[in-house]
């Protein structure tokens, strides 16, 4: 198994990330007729098979890997001019994770297991998420 990592470009915050998780599809012709968010990216990944079900991506936001998303599966797509693409079908459910600075890069990445950030506790504070980024910023955590 093996996860993904992904710059949520132009996206600052976890709640900004949840309004759009139900526009996105529609922005890209992308409605598979379920409860679902849905990511169109240019590569298919190699390692798809090890990822479908089972493995999450990681959302990097304003330096920072702060939530998860469940891959459901990967689909193949084809635009009018003949372009291929990956649509990333995920789970709507965003988990938010202890935070861990990531630098820019473009694309997407693989990501180990092992080195995944873990899930932020649930019941936590409002203020959670922000006293941990900050604490991740500071390399406390």
């Amino acid at each position: 198994m093996i996860h993904m990592v992904k710059l949520c470009v132009g996206v600052a915050s976890v709640e900004e990330l949840e309004s759009y998780r139900d526009e996105r599809a529609h922005w890209w012709d992308a409605d598979y007729g379920e409860d679902v968010h849905v990511h169109r990216t240019r590569m298919m990944p190699k390692r798809g098979a090890e990822m479908e079900g089972v493995s999450s991506i990681y959302w990097v936001m304003s330096g920072t890997v702060c939530c998860r998303q469940r891959i459901l599966r990967l689909a193949p797509y084809t635009d009018a001019e003949g372009k291929d693409y990956c649509d990333i079908i995920m789970a709507p459910d965003i988990v938010r994770t202890v935070p861990y600075p990531k630098r820019p890069f473009q694309g997407w990445r693989y990501l180990r297991v092992e080195d995944a950030p873990p899930d932020m506790e649930a019941g936590g504070n409002d203020n959670s998420a922000e006293i941990a980024a900050e604490l991740a910023r500071m390399g406390l955590i």
